[in-house]
């Protein structure tokens, strides 16, 4: 059984979004505030989080932000009140792994639910072949989700390894924006690609010896970029 994790500081909201998961199997825990969700979402080991942005004593911003800073690599679905762009392109850039904006539909909310988890169990059961890559002074370990630079540890979010772990596997492929947004976030119809670009940007700062002129995460001019396997 599935446990998910509902941030939500509306009382109704919260009350019908627990009745309804639980009808649908899952075990339920309820915060109905960031300070709590966060203590929540550290100790009762969710394997999802419904989390609203706008909540007392701890916005859902900062909860995602200390969350994946501490390593937590748990599921996020935000929810948004407001359905604004520029809500989710942060939260997003803070590790969320998908949206719902409200008012919503039970239906869908369920179906971003069951996707989250579905995405997250074949990561969990796909850790056996290419999870590891080396090139430069870097080493990459997929499983551990560890990175170093020359010995050193490299900070780095989820969704930048997930995004080198697509590329790299691809090696030599253009992988257009769209099909990262698809493959990486899980959304068809993401209003803009600049998470992609931000994230391309933040690994390439990370990992290349030059930014400037990258010899791995390459961008192909108005395509999308692709892994070059180019050495020396």
């Amino acid at each position: 059984m599935s446990r998910v994790l509902i941030i939500e500081d509306e009382p109704a909201i919260l009350r019908g979004l627990a009745d309804i998961l639980r009808f649908e199997s899952y075990d339920v825990l309820t915060a109905g505030d960031g300070e709590t969700g966060l203590e929540l979402l550290r100790k009762g080991e969710p394997d999802l989080v419904i989390l609203d942005l706008m909540l007392p004593k701890m916005s859902g911003y900062e909860v995602c932000r200390r969350a994946r800073s501490s390593g937590l690599l748990t599921p996020i679905l935000m929810l948004t009140a407001r359905g604004e762009e520029m809500d989710r392109v942060a939260g997003l850039d803070l590790g969320a792994d998908d949206y719902v904006s409200k008012p919503f539909s039970l239906p869908e909310l369920l179906a971003r639910v069951r996707a989250l988890l579905r995405r997250s169990q074949v990561a969990a059961e796909g850790k056996s072949a290419g999870e590891l890559l080396a090139f430069d002074d870097v080493e990459i370990d997929f499983a551990k989700y560890e990175a170093r630079r020359a010995g050193a540890k490299v900070e780095m979010t989820r969704k930048e390894f997930e995004v080198l772990r697509y590329l790299s596997g691809h090696p030599e492929r253009v992988i257009t924006r769209e099909e990262l947004l698809e493959r990486i976030w899980g959304l068809e119809n993401y209003p803009t690609t600049r998470t992609v670009d931000n994230h391309i940007l933040s690994l390439r700062t990370k990992l290349e010896r030059d930014p400037r002129h990258p010899r791995h995460i390459v961008t192909v001019h108005g395509v999308g970029y692709k892994w070059s396997l180019e050495e020396g």
